[in-house]
């Protein structure tokens, strides 16, 4: 789906569209839910947290939301209180919460990526429970799903990606990614068409990942197409077990 498309139709339009869409068909919002959306003041999350106040019409079921801001002792720079104006906005309460996630390192470990995403899925988890939250809505999009799954082919040897619907056996809360149809060109477009303002500040550790390395050959090999990577995505969810090769 091109820029050209875009334009034409209404990125927001397109949001509300693809967002729905994933709701309905995967079933990631039901009556009586109530939805704890993580914000890290980035496009992506403000505009999952606009889209689920937005297609609450479309999708007729009745469902409440909170986003939750996690801060860190690396990274303070996040613009809170232009978060917290954009969310009360659509009606959405905010809350932050500080996690000391380089202070938890113990003696002799570094501060990676991963680290700093566990503590920070942990504190989600705990605030959820705490509080009688039964969802964590996360901003992941389509190109990020196709990014996990090539990083954890070539990097793990395993094929997994990011489901967009996952259940905790441990704990009674689901992860939802409402935004796993739509392509991070489109919540640009959206974000500017909304006059929504990143108010995230730069990892200091991630700007050398892999995952941007792995941005740059999936856009090679695709020419970044739309349709490929959609084509991508539904082979996902559509492989043949009897294909491929047995395990050991």
């Amino acid at each position: 789906m091109g820029n050209r498309f875009l334009r034409r139709a209404g990125a927001s339009k397109i949001i509300q569209k693809l967002a729905a869409k994933a709701v309905l068909e995967r079933n990631l919002v039901e009556d009586g839910d109530r939805i704890l959306i993580a914000v890290s003041g980035g496009k992506d999350s403000t505009v999952l947290s606009w889209a689920l106040s937005a297609i609450r019409p479309a999708i007729k079921r009745r469902y409440e939301l909170q986003g939750i801001h996690i801060s860190s002792d690396f990274c303070a720079c996040c613009k809170k209180s232009v978060l917290a104006r954009g969310l009360e906005e659509w009606g959405i309460p905010f809350t932050d919460r500080f996690v000391p996630i380089i202070g938890r390192l113990k003696e002799g470990e570094k501060m990676n990526c991963y680290w700093c995403s566990t503590q920070r899925r942990t504190e989600l988890l705990k605030y959820a429970v705490e509080n009688g939250f039964n969802k964590i809505a996360l901003g992941h999009h389509l190109d990020d799903i196709i990014e996990t799954f090539f990083m954890n082919m070539t990097a793990k040897g395993c094929l997994s990606a990011m489901p967009m619907l996952l259940s905790y056996r441990k704990y009674p809360v689901s992860l939802i990614r409402p935004l796993g149809y739509v392509e991070e060109q489109q919540i640009i477009a959206c974000a500017a068409e909304q006059g929504i303002l990143k108010a995230v500040c730069t990892c200091p550790y991630g700007i050398n990942s892999r995952r941007r390395d792995i941005r740059t050959r999936i856009a090679d090999f695709t020419g970044n197409s739309g349709a490929v990577k959609r084509r991508i995505f539904q082979a996902l969810s559509s492989g043949r077990r009897d294909m491929l090769v047995e395990g050991e």
